[in-house]
């Protein structure tokens, strides 16, 4: 309910079709121009802003989607609002929601430290809902887990046969090379959108003397002094392996969108979407 209330409204529209084109699902409007089919004219707009306006569309497709969705160790870390895990849940409902259209199907895989668990793939907002609840029932991670996104990315391929759309939502920080082939084959058949999900402390640390660092995944504990250096040669590291992640999902083929702990997610992921909806017209508008 949290979440429809505060996507209805700001993100009406922003369905996660990923062919658009001519069809009949309202899109966007626009002034008219000569050439222009004068079916397509809306006159509620044209009659309120005294100029003729067109209504484009998008086709309209039967989508199917495939939520991966990491809740191993790593996600149960947060140093400020809150967790990954309670983000990456949050971003996961989001893309329920805008994915439940009539006549589609969201289904979901959720990675732990004991494997992968499948969730079918359900249609309409009871389907929605019955994928949310099983997400927020998943017990919260510790201690240490093997790597599993590369599994999950190979688990979806073998999955979702059908070409559709499939969003990532993991914090990444297994091994580029572990993951980066099998999203690679994944995005060369579906629509594949890495929500990244990281922490203001996985970037830099704080000035509070002797710090102890714990890893998720394997339970190895660090005392690190947290001196100006230290920390600015932390930083450093930090912005490299994030580099070194954005140029994996994009030489993938893989759309990626970076949500901060820190930040609210929402307008995170509306200023992604509105980005992704306005490069999908120039591409719609390139083949027209």
């Amino acid at each position: 309910m949290t979440v429809t209330r505060r996507l209805d409204g700001l993100l009406q529209g922003d369905h996660l079709g990923f062919l658009p084109g001519p069809g009949g699902e309202a899109a966007d409007a626009r002034a008219y121009a000569a050439g222009d089919d004068v079916r397509r004219i809306d006159w509620a707009i044209t009659a309120r802003t005294g100029e003729t306006h067109i209504r484009t569309t998008v086709a309209e497709r039967e989508l199917e989607t495939t939520l991966l969705l990491d809740l191993s160790s790593s996600m149960s870390f947060g140093t400020a609002t809150a967790e990954k895990r309670d983000v990456g849940i949050a971003v996961a409902a989001a893309f329920l929601h805008m994915a439940k259209g009539p006549g589609d199907r969201v289904g979901a895989l959720l990675l732990g430290n004991d494997g992968i668990r499948a969730l079918p793939p359900r249609s309409g907002s009871a389907g929605a809902y019955a994928t949310l609840s099983a997400m927020l029932r998943q017990p919260r991670q510790t201690g240490p887990s093997d790597d599993r996104l590369a599994a999950g990315l190979r688990a979806v391929a073998a999955r979702q046969r059908r070409r559709g759309l499939v969003a990532v939502v993991s914090d990444l920080l297994e091994p580029v090379e572990q993951w980066q082939r099998p999203l690679r084959l994944l995005a060369a058949r579906h629509d594949v959108v890495v929500a990244q999900i990281v922490d203001r402390r996985e970037r830099e640390l704080p000035a509070v003397g002797v710090l102890r660092l714990v890893d998720p995944d394997t339970g190895r504990e660090v005392d690190v002094r947290t001196t100006p250096r230290a920390r600015e040669r932390y930083a450093e590291a930090a912005a490299a392996r994030a580099e070194e992640q954005r140029l994996a999902v994009r030489a993938a083929g893989a759309d990626h969108v970076v949500v901060r702990t820190e930040d609210d997610w929402l307008p995170q992921v509306a200023r992604y979407l509105t980005r992704r909806r306005r490069t999908r017209a120039v591409v719609a508008a390139g083949r027209a």
